[in-house]
């Protein structure tokens, strides 16, 4: 193998179709429709003409971001020293202002790590350690919304359960009404929510719950308090997580497990300061939130030495790999789903999704080289709106 370099890092936008929606504050909800939307795949290339490539979420590598910061670490660089660029592309997080923030460094990681599978003929699972090939999933709602037959109402919640569980599902976690839905928050009708679902799959099915962001201390005790009644096995982010002595209180007066933080920035260092403040049960972490698979590795091993689990924040190839490299992260997320959507067929760039379930509720690993998936290069070429 030769001492290749990076040549080319490029931004493909495309046309393709999308079957959900963000409603005002950010939650995702099933359109009625597919509906046409452009996505973009980053592609990094390097003078052997290996590839490695990703879909990328949001608008978090504009041009600019590319241009000013992005092909600067990267071009002219050993592609298999992920570490190094990472930890540049990380220090130039500072001077940038914001501007280069942690989905940025997320995708051009994960494309890293893709190029190096596909390089070396090995699924990214194995490179970072290969603890597993499979990975129990539980099934993670969207939000609740006032769509009849949606989730609307606590019966709602316990029908779709039911569903999910005859589904080979061994685990749900509910996520709960938020704003804009016009009665939420409503710690009371959460738990009668969450209530419904235990009632409807019984004792043996793990429930975890998701609810509002910005719950008061006293809502959180009172749902911490009523979640142990109901053996749910943990609770994230009833609070705002900036507010980490909020979570002090609340572990000093509950058993309920609480597992976080998902949504602060900060990384793995953050989450060193949760782990030794005692604030949670358990650590978690997302690809997307670490800024990288190779960073979200780290929480799991610094999990890993205060002897704490860690639970992965969201599915896809990325968050499949660190699971597939942790031996304490127990449950692959898979969602977020509804009743209202067709969570089994692949999006028009995709060939299949990659995390199906078998009849165990098991998500296995892909055996293809690289992340594994399944992007269809020949429809993104025939769809191509803009490149740069």
């Amino acid at each position: 193998m030769t001492d290749a370099t990076i040549d080319t890092v490029t931004i493909t936008m495309f046309d393709t179709l999308a079957r959900t929606f963000r409603d005002s504050h950010g939650h995702d909800h099933p359109s009625e429709e597919p509906f046409a939307v452009v996505a973009a795949l980053l592609t990094i290339v390097d003078s052997d003409g290996a590839s490695g490539h990703t879909i990328v979420q949001g608008d978090y590598l504009r041009e600019s971001v590319v241009t000013d910061y992005v092909r600067p670490a990267l071009v002219g660089r050993d592609p298999l020293r992920r570490e190094r660029i990472w930890h540049d592309l990380y220090l130039a997080q500072r001077g940038s202002y914001g501007r280069l923030h942690d989905r940025a460094l997320t995708f051009v990681d994960q494309a890293l790590w893709d190029l190096a599978g596909r390089k070396l003929g090995v699924p990214v699972w194995k490179l970072v350690g290969g603890y597993r090939d499979s990975v129990p999933a539980y099934a993670s709602t969207m939000c609740g919304d006032e769509v009849p037959g949606g989730l609307s109402s606590p019966d709602d919640y316990a029908a779709f359960a039911v569903s999910l569980v005859e589904k080979g599902y061994k685990g749900v976690k509910l996520h709960t009404w938020m704003p804009p839905v016009s009665f939420a928050p409503d710690a009371k009708i959460d738990i009668r929510a969450c209530a419904a679902v235990r009632e409807a799959v019984g004792p043996d099915i793990a429930l975890m719950l998701d609810s509002n962001h910005w719950y008061s201390r006293s809502d959180a005790l009172y749902l911490a308090r009523e979640l142990e009644k109901l053996d749910f096995a943990w609770m994230e982010e009833p609070m705002d997580e900036y507010s980490m002595s909020s979570y002090k209180w609340l572990q000093a007066r509950t058993d309920m497990a609480i597992a976080g933080p998902e949504s602060v920035e900060g990384k793995f260092r953050s989450r060193a300061e949760w782990a030794a403040s005692g604030a949670v049960d358990m650590l978690r972490i997302g690809v997307g939130s670490a800024g990288g698979i190779t960073p979200a590795l780290k929480v799991c091993s610094l999990a890993d030495a205060f002897g704490m689990d860690c639970e992965i924040h969201g599915g896809g190839p990325g968050n499949l790999a660190v699971l597939a490299g942790s031996h304490n992260s127990r449950w692959y997320e898979a969602g977020l789903l509804h009743p209202h959507l067709d969570s089994v067929t692949p999006a028009p760039h995709l060939l299949s999704v990659i995390d199906a379930i078998d009849a165990d509720g098991l998500v296995h690993m892909p055996t293809e080289p690289g992340l594994g998936e399944s992007i269809d290069l020949e429809y993104i070429a025939a769809h191509v709106r803009d490149e740069r």
